[in-house]
């Protein structure tokens, strides 16, 4: 490894420990004030994007991260914290967390979304040590009118994901990269 490398692993990976501390619940009241957040994102799609009602119909769960926080200047990653919920109920807690190495400047936050709509793909989530996005998974992404371009090929995709609420003057988001762990808040 050069030293460049190592030096750029370590930005990278201080990067992210300083991101897990940005706008995430800590505390004794971790899991409580997650919820609450995980609620008003669930409700904020349901209100905002109608077309989504399908997507919560027949998914079989949903990995909700209300906060993302994502921060680079060549070396740079993002954490957020968010739960599962299979029937609107919450099964587990889980990290989101991304390095990244590249031409990039800036900060971000978002939410996002996974909608599992196969036990299989559910499943393959819940029981991985540590799960990835990976190219199975579609994205449904926002069209005038307020709405959500959930056509008929990503309805059949084992796992959607919806990415809302950017802010910030890092341009885009994506999930490519993105690891998810369960966690205990």
């Amino acid at each position: 490894m050069t030293e460049f490398s190592r030096r750029g692993i370590l930005l990278g990976l201080g990067a992210t420990s300083a991101l897990a501390a940005c706008g995430n619940p800590v505390g004794g009241d971790g899991a409580a004030r997650l919820d609450a957040r995980v609620d008003v994102a669930r409700d904020y799609l349901r209100n905002t994007y109608p077309s989504l009602n399908d997507l919560f119909a027949n998914a079989r769960g949903v990995l909700y991260i209300p906060v993302v926080t994502e921060a680079g200047l060549f070396v740079g990653g993002s954490y957020g914290r968010g739960a599962l919920r299979i029937n609107d109920m919450t099964v587990d807690y889980y990290s989101a967390t991304r390095a990244s190495f590249g031409l990039q400047a800036g900060a971000q936050q978002y939410a996002h979304a996974l909608f599992f709509m196969t036990e299989q793909a559910l499943s393959d989530f819940r029981f991985s040590p540590g799960w990835a996005v990976s190219a199975d998974m579609r994205y449904a992404t926002p069209t005038q009118g307020g709405s959500l371009g959930t056509e008929t090929t990503t309805q059949f995709a084992p796992v959607i994901a919806v990415v809302f609420g950017q802010s910030g003057i890092l341009a885009g988001a994506s999930l490519a990269g993105v690891k998810y762990s369960r966690i205990i808040p």
